[in-house]
């Protein structure tokens, strides 16, 4: 049987059990109940009612943090040539084409998001089967596709993410860090739930949230008052 760590009964006798907190007591209690010594990442997740099995409950979309991630995010720009000076001055990590398709191809994946061009699609395509289970693959339903590399650059590293429902009809993304104040948390956490809602699909029927929860690497969830969504 697994025991509970000193740290963790603290954190745990913090929360109210069965309690739903308002989004602001959240993003103050989940700072509180951190016991990281590192930097630890917001995580939200929001249960859906939604089927993502069916194509027309799917939900997947982008959104700009205002605070941003808090995270220093690994760029890939796969492009030509001629695009190559405009990603490397948006801040690109990585900037090419042949070569590093090649490094994907033998397993190279130490990156947190790919941009390219439509006209390199072609050899991008078939990396799919390295790049889409980790997420990293380009689509221009993120800004990720796109002639506007430098644009696309910046948003990323300023806070853009994208999110997709999981196949139990969650939402997982990050919304800060726990050195960021309460505020920006709350602010980031508002910006990602709006956007969910914006994207209900026609098809969900009943409760489209079901619950929300937040939470920082390894601490308790904290349920959070669906009425921030109302």
């Amino acid at each position: 049987m697994a025991t509970v760590s000193k740290k963790r009964k603290e954190a745990l006798a913090k929360i109210e059990k069965d309690k739903a907190y308002s989004l602001d007591q959240a993003t103050v209690l989940v700072k509180e109940v951190s016991t990281a010594k590192f930097d630890a990442s917001v995580d939200l997740a929001v249960r859906l009612g939604v089927d993502p099995r069916k194509s027309n409950q799917m939900v997947r979309g982008v959104v700009t943090l205002p605070h941003g991630t808090g995270k220093d995010v690994r760029v890939l720009v796969l492009c030509t040539p001629d695009k190559e000076e405009e990603a490397r001055a948006a801040g690109a990590d990585h900037v090419g084409l042949d070569e590093y398709i090649d490094k994907i191809k033998n397993g190279w994946t130490d990156i947190d998001v790919i941009i390219t061009t439509p006209s390199v699609m072609g050899k991008v395509g078939p990396l799919g089967r390295v790049l889409g289970p980790r997420g990293l693959m380009p689509n221009p339903k993120t800004g990720t596709v796109t002639m506007e590399v430098g644009r696309a650059v910046t948003e990323v590293k300023a806070g853009k993410i994208d999110f997709k429902v999981d196949k139990y009809g969650i939402v997982h993304a990050s919304v800060g860090k726990v050195s960021f104040d309460a505020q920006k948390i709350a602010d980031n956490a508002k910006e990602l739930l709006q956007t969910i809602m914006k994207l209900k699909p026609s098809a969900a029927k009943g409760q489209y949230v079901k619950s929300i929860f937040i939470s920082s690497t390894m601490s308790p969830g904290i349920l959070v008052d669906n009425k921030v969504v109302s």
